[in-house]
């Protein structure tokens, strides 16, 4: 089997590193917000090029501390896309807000700008609960932030937020601009098989804002302003010493590794034949290919295929977020977001990851032109 993702490799090769690194956690017996921790967040807010980088528990955990610290509350509405990961929504959820939706373009598979200032200029929405947007950099491809920061700006002047959702897109440019910087506040995940993977759940959130860095480190413990006193509610969201030595190990391989995504990228969109339909990299986007997601019709008969010769796949995502269950009190139907429901019947996510050889890649090629 040629897995579709395979955190082990990686891991694995810097083993010994890593034992070295979390033995000189255990002896010094500060497991959780401790100098490891303290060292990683300035390493990656230097590495991303920001003042502010404060880690928490989770991907989710950073987007939902985010929206916190930028004071949602109940019933106001932060606008999203329906074609990104569930987190996404229920983030907005978690802090009390309410999901609003506009769908993505047909190539960037991100947020479509002109949709978005349509929605923004509609007579149907409340315009004055609606709070923040959250542009989501899916697949490892930015969205268009320049148009969507102009279309905001001109619909509500300054008042509006903006939050990057980076989970998937580690080291991506936007116009030579690393994503997390581009908005008020920015929010990554450090899932295993992310292209920053912890040992285990890790997240964080970066801002060049004072004030936004100092909410999120308080909600994060609790509410602390300081140890006792409690100013907010707030949340236990804290990194453990043993992920950010993990984390900080492989930050140094992070632009190493892209580029080897990059490269079987590259391999897979040059010799792949037939009826696909592969990603596009978009003339702003410095793409680092978290997931490689082609689209077919035949999605059913290739999954069966693929399953037979022994080649993993993924489907990101098989049901849009606005037809998920969850949020069926929003009220929307299938033909709400018809590009995010396209995709959603013909995506299909091949094998990539960096530590897979040239070899895998173009026996998963050669299986596909087969098919």
């Amino acid at each position: 089997m040629i897995p579709v993702s395979d955190p082990k490799r990686g891991m694995t090769a810097l083993k010994e590193e890593i034992m070295s690194a979390v033995s000189r956690v255990v002896d010094s017996g500060w497991y959780i917000l401790g100098g490891e921790v303290s060292a990683f967040e300035e390493q990656f807010a230097k590495y991303i090029g920001v003042k502010h980088a404060v880690s928490v528990a989770s991907g989710t955990d950073a987007l939902t501390l985010s929206l916190m610290a930028l004071g949602i509350g109940p019933g106001d509405g932060v606008i999203t896309v329906p074609n990104s990961a569930f987190p996404t929504a229920a983030a907005i959820s978690r802090a009390g807000g309410r999901p609003l939706f506009v769908d993505v373009g047909k190539n960037s598979r991100t947020m479509n700008p002109e949709l978005l200032e349509k929605f923004l200029k509609s007579d149907g929405i409340e315009k004055e609960r609606v709070k923040g947007i959250i542009p989501v950099h899916l697949y490892g491809q930015p969205a268009d932030m320049d148009a969507i920061k102009a279309i905001a700006e001109m619909a509500r002047k300054d008042d509006l937020f903006i939050i990057e959702d980076c989970a998937q897109a580690h080291g991506a440019l936007y116009k030579g601009k690393k994503v997390g910087t581009l908005g008020d506040i920015a929010a990554f995940s450090f899932y295993p098989t992310k292209n920053l993977p912890a040992l285990g759940d890790a997240g964080i959130v970066v801002t060049g804002s004072d004030d936004l860095a100092e909410k999120v480190k308080a909600l994060r413990n609790y509410g602390q302003s300081e140890r006792y006193i409690h100013d907010d509610v707030g949340m236990n969201s804290r990194m453990d010493d043993i992920q950010a030595v993990v984390l900080g190990l492989r930050l140094k391989k992070l632009d190493t590794d892209n580029d080897r995504r990059r490269e079987i990228a590259k391999m897979y969109t040059e010799n792949i034949k037939g009826d696909f339909v592969l990603p596009q990299e978009m003339e702003y986007a410095h793409h680092v290919y978290h997931l490689y997601v082609m689209e077919t019709e035949k999605r059913e008969a290739l999954i069966d295929y693929l399953k037979d010769v022994g080649v993993g796949f993924g489907i990101h995502y098989p049901r849009p977020i606005h037809l998920q269950d969850a949020y069926r009190a929003l009220g929307h139907k299938r033909g709400d977001f018809p590009v995010s429901e396209k995709l959603s019947d013909t995506v299909i996510s091949l094998p990539l990851f960096p530590e897979l050889t040239d070899d895998e890649v173009f026996k998963v090629i050669d299986f596909l032109n087969r098919f």
